[in-house]
């Protein structure tokens, strides 16, 4: 039986039941930003089109709109305290909230990119998108790196998960 949808905390839980990568989001110029996100997703291949979706009140949100372009880094199993740290909303702002991790600026962007993570992706603001609660970016990729090793950090039921890399995946019935 589906449950009312006036329930946000029963909503929450059920997106929740939908494992997601961790992000961080950046923008470089003159006051870099970063967020973790885990509401990115690939949309195209030709042409590469990704999207990420930011609250509009969020810092991020301004920073995206000013500066046009943004990088996502994929973070590997290990980086939790990084996306801890990026999900903060006591830290610092500016080039200080970067002083904690290994980044470099993205050559297409400006954007910090975090070392260690399993891929990088430097984008172009294309198209906004009403979202609900949310702005949709549509993003064109413009250079992307990975993946690499180790496996991704995952999103599940509210928790950071990883990959067990030593399972495979059986499908019941069909297969179909």
């Amino acid at each position: 039986m589906m449950s009312e949808l006036a329930d946000p905390q029963t909503l929450r839980r059920a997106f929740g039941a939908f494992a997601t990568g961790v992000t961080v989001v950046t923008t470089g110029g003159a006051s870099p930003h970063g967020m973790t996100a885990n509401s990115f997703t690939s949309v195209s291949l030709d042409p590469p089109l990704v999207l990420i979706c930011v609250v509009p009140d969020a810092v991020m949100h301004t920073a995206l709109t000013t500066t046009g372009r943004f990088a996502v880094s994929v973070l590997a199993v290990d980086q939790g305290p990084v996306a801890r740290h990026f999900a903060d909303r006591r830290r610092s702002l500016g080039m200080s909230q970067f002083d904690l991790v290994d980044w470099v600026a993205g050559e297409c962007t400006g954007a910090p990119l975090i070392l260690g993570a399993t891929a990088h992706f430097e984008c172009e603001v294309r198209r906004l998108y009403d979202g609900g609660d949310h702005t949709i970016f549509l993003g064109a990729v413009l250079a992307f790196d990975g993946p690499g090793e180790p496996d991704p950090l995952l999103f599940l039921h509210g928790r950071f998960r990883q990959v067990d890399s030593g399972r495979q995946l059986t499908l019941g019935g069909s297969g179909r």
